[in-house]
């Protein structure tokens, strides 16, 4: 193994497959040429496609070897040029194409039989002394890229190492004015600021906290990100809510919202709570999502404080 792919490992497994697709090119163009077939490597997929049934559109070629619509228009361009097939506007539908091999490209077809035969054996014999079958793993793996692609499964890591540094405190007088400013900023992109959110922002001491609610706060890199609170409520099935719940934009997207959500659930369940309750809008779907990504489910609760409110929710704890 060459000493960089020994100190990269599978990070370099595009780079990887380059060197070895190219390397093996370079066998196959020898190949074709020994064997007089008249075909490059590029072509096979295409070519073969078309040796086995009479013709096809490009975007069916397309559909039956998993490339690219322009990446078989080139091709198809070459194959011509070289005399190996042929195009035409079908008659049924002027937009399409029909391509076919021509005489030449069934010749080459005939020609290619022996190779076919070869190059099977020695792929086999190849496999035959491999620990890992390259052939089923390339398999494995592909299905496991249509499942996800590779980019959105980094993309789940980065947030996942990014949620690992998010760090959930309560709340303290220091971040009070972060407790405003973070609700005051999602409220004021959406809604309006209601009288109970005066209420609650300028005094979370003596509205939420001395009423024995709770505040709890997400922290990254020492600056306070999201927060959300247990509101202590008057109602004959529910003791606390769920609310003022809000994340700064620009770290939306890390699961900092989750992380408050469950914050505050298990210290509803600390508190011996049967139920929590929310109270939101429809409006905001990140919001809804995370609700019932939470557990909770639309209920019709008492009358509501906040003009804004549209739906209301329960967790059953």
């Amino acid at each position: 193994m060459i000493p960089f792919f020994e100190q990269t490992g599978p990070m370099a497994i595009g780079s990887r497959l380059r060197m070895l697709s190219d390397r093996i090119s370079m066998d196959s163009e020898q190949l074709c040429e020994h064997y007089g077939v008249g075909i490059r490597p590029k072509w096979f997929p295409v070519f073969y496609a078309l040796s086995q049934k009479e013709a096809m559109s490009i975007t069916d070629l397309a559909k039956e070897i998993g490339h690219s619509h322009p990446s078989v228009v080139n091709i198809v361009r070459e194959m011509n040029k070289a005399g190996i097939c042929s195009s035409n506007k079908d008659q049924n539908d002027g937009r399409k194409n029909i391509i076919k091999l021509t005489e030449k490209g069934k010749q080459s077809a005939a020609r290619i039989l022996p190779q076919y035969l070869d190059v099977s054996a020695a792929m086999d014999k190849m496999f035959a002394k491999s620990q890992h079958r390259l052939w089923e793993a390339i398999n494995e793996f592909e299905y496991l890229l249509n499942q996800k692609s590779l980019y959105k499964r980094v993309m789940e890591e980065k947030k996942t190492r990014n949620t690992r540094a998010v760090e959930i405190i309560p709340y303290s007088e220091k971040h009070r004015t972060a407790f405003r400013e973070l609700n005051e900023a999602w409220i004021s992109q959406y809604f309006t600021m209601e009288a109970p959110d005066y209420e609650a922002l300028d005094k979370p001491q003596e509205y939420i906290l001395d009423k024995g609610g709770y505040i709890f706060f997400a922290i990254l890199q020492g600056e306070p990100v999201g927060t959300c609170a247990l509101l202590p409520i008057k109602s004959e099935q529910y003791n606390y809510e769920l609310s003022k719940m809000a994340v700064s934009p620009k770290t939306q997207g890390l699961g900092i919202g989750t992380l408050l959500g469950e914050a505050i659930i298990n210290k509803a369940r600390d508190l011996g709570e049967k139920y929590l309750y929310l109270e939101s809008n429809t409006v905001l779907q990140p919001a809804i999502r995370l609700y019932e990504k939470l557990g909770f489910e639309k209920v019709f609760g008492k009358p509501s404080p906040y003009e804004r409110c549209n739906i209301q929710m329960e967790l059953k704890l």
